[in-house]
């Protein structure tokens, strides 16, 4: 191997995409899906990547049941009154962003729901726009850090439920 082969093979190294948490515990699974590195908060996302097939996980309370998350399209609104009756609350509201942490294990920007599930039993409510797209983009943990998963797949692993949530 001549010393510039050598070369390209370090630079690729250094340029491969370090595995979240949430793409080893994927991996682990056997569960298919593409680590993407985008931080759709910036509003700058790439050209293969339209902005409705990223979605949002969002964690809330509900007046009955404690925590909820519920996961949308980054393009719309959250219908809380529509939440709080499927989940089976009167109320829900977001949790505050002080709070997050402590509740999800993760940062604004960085709750996703396969390491929610992980941690918590937590009821999943994923707006059924995404069963309808088949694949939907989330977050891998980290902010700017992400995954393209089936829909259908990523709502049986984490014991997900289909749903209108969006106004």
């Amino acid at each position: 191997m001549s010393r510039l082969e050598g070369k390209y093979k370090k630079m690729s190294k250094k340029t491969k995409i370090k595995k979240t948490l949430v793409d080893q515990i994927l991996d682990k699974a056997g569960i298919a899906h593409d680590s993407l590195v985008i931080n759709a908060k910036t509003g700058q996302l790439p050209e293969d990547i339209a902005r409705e097939d990223v979605f949002k996980t969002l964690a809330l309370i509900g007046d009955k049941t404690g925590p909820i998350i519920g996961i949308l399209p980054i393009t719309e609104h959250l219908a809380e009154k529509k939440l709080a009756k499927i989940s089976g609350n009167k109320k829900v509201h977001m949790i505050p962003q002080k709070d997050l942490q402590k509740t999800t294990g993760y940062v604004h920007g960085a709750n996703n729901p396969v390491g929610i599930r992980q941690k918590h039993p937590y009821p999943i409510y994923i707006d059924e726009s995404a069963f309808k797209k088949g694949n939907m983009i989330v977050s891998a943990g980290e902010v700017g850090r992400s995954i393209r998963i089936n829909s259908q797949t990523l709502a049986d692993f984490v014991q997900a439920t289909f749903a209108d949530i969006k106004e």
